[in-house]
């Protein structure tokens, strides 16, 4: 009874605070905001808070007189507000890198989305999210190009017992044409879904873009919700991402996924015109499935994998072990794969993991691409690894 108390005492509080917030969103003349600032895209309709400052610091705003402490929850990282005598709460978190940002307002300890911004599945919740801009990079921008579409679809899973969503991308001219294109699976982070990759991740415009100016092959990719049930048991983040959990998403992949897009989508079915990459979790994932299986995939993206280290539960990395006869065997190994590519972010704790590991490769003759970029465990830095690796491929 305590626990359908606290549910409908949050949905209460989220009623409540969306009409007091949004009022004041859609009214941004009724502020004097600092100069250099701006209302991030990610605002709904024109909402003058959350605001990005000159320094990439974020300021918020919440009108809520009658809570009795507000925080905002940049996605673990807490920041108590300050409340007004007209009720309104205010605080300035510390710079923040470009990209993407997930939070979520805490008003009187419950968690609630920020009604002022659009809502995104991250942090294993539907969170707000604020999008800090990077200058000069406009590569993930909807630019004056021909544009492919995204759709979602449905297929049933046996693994799962049950249907699940895919979601498509397909380049310009895919509904014109009618030849078969080569194909991207391309998987999520943990606590994120098959949304991440196409809604976060800005995976239409950055192949839009490449594929416009030349850099890249028309290529379709499907994005797949990679939370599955362990062998063991769990589900979602710790299902993904464990041992038995790659295991059985291997089968889903392989089984279910790759079966069903081959049948409703015009793909070339060699394992040279398949890819699979991935974030984080997703890059477990695709070093784990994409290099066992080389009669599968010719082609693999590792981006801000944890499984070298830098994480909880990280243990010493056994190339040799995970992946039989990659330092062995190596020219085997090497004429298995046309792009081999691991990246991270030059912040993120997992970089030295990751730079060892992509030595220990190279020492050993393995053909790897490695490259990193300005950045913690966060989008910009995926965007940039997607947008790279994308022009390395099936060429």
């Amino acid at each position: 009874m305590k626990n359908i108390k606290n549910i409908f005492a949050a949905i209460a509080l989220s009623a409540i605070f969306c009409n007091q917030i949004s009022a004041q969103g859609f009214r941004p003349e009724n502020f004097n905001f600092p100069e250099g600032s701006y209302s991030p895209v990610t605002n709904v309709n024109r909402a003058g808070y959350p605001r990005v400052l000159s320094d990439n610091s974020v300021m918020f705003r919440v009108n809520a007189p009658q809570a009795q402490k507000v925080q905002i929850d940049l996605c673990g990282v807490k920041y108590d507000m300050e409340k007004s005598d007209a009720g309104a709460w205010t605080v300035t978190t510390k710079p923040q890198v470009p990209g993407y940002h997930y939070y979520s307002l805490v008003v009187d300890g419950v968690s609630v989305s920020d009604p002022a911004s659009q809502t995104f599945f991250g942090c294993s919740r539907w969170s707000s999210a604020i999008e800090i801009v990077e200058p000069g990079m406009d590569d993930f921008e909807v630019r004056d190009v021909p544009h492919g579409e995204v759709r979602t679809v449905n297929y049933y899973s046996k693994v799962e017992e049950a249907w699940r969503p895919l979601m498509v991308y397909t380049p310009a001219g895919y509904n014109e044409s009618k030849q078969d294109y080569p194909v991207v699976y391309i998987q999520h982070g943990g606590g994120e879904d098959h949304r991440g990759w196409m809604e976060q991740g800005r995976t239409a415009n950055i192949l839009d873009n490449l594929i416009a100016s030349g850099k890249a092959v028309p290529m379709i990719v499907v994005s797949s919700n990679s939370n599955v049930r362990a062998r063991s048991g769990g589900m979602g983040f710790g299902g993904g991402y464990s041992w038995d959990g790659m295991q059985t998403f291997r089968s889903e992949l392989i089984d279910n996924v790759i079966p069903f897009v081959e049948k409703n989508f015009r793909v070339k079915k060699d394992r040279k015109s398949r890819a699979m990459c991935g974030l984080s979790m997703g890059g477990g994932q695709s070093f784990y499935i994409g290099l066992r299986d080389p009669e599968v995939f010719a082609n693999v993206g590792v981006f801000s994998t944890g499984m070298f280290g830098g994480i909880a539960g990280a243990s010493n990395f056994d190339l040799e072990k995970e992946v039989p006869g990659m330092l062995t065997d190596t020219k085997k190994f090497n004429k298995q794969f046309d792009v081999f590519f691991v990246t991270c972010g030059e912040q993120d704790p997992r970089i030295e993991h990751n730079r060892n590991i992509v030595k220990k490769m190279r020492d050993g003759g393995v053909e790897v691409k490695f490259n990193s970029y300005p950045g913690d465990h966060e989008w910009q830095v995926w965007r940039k690894s997607l947008h790279e690796f994308a022009q390395y491929l099936f060429k």
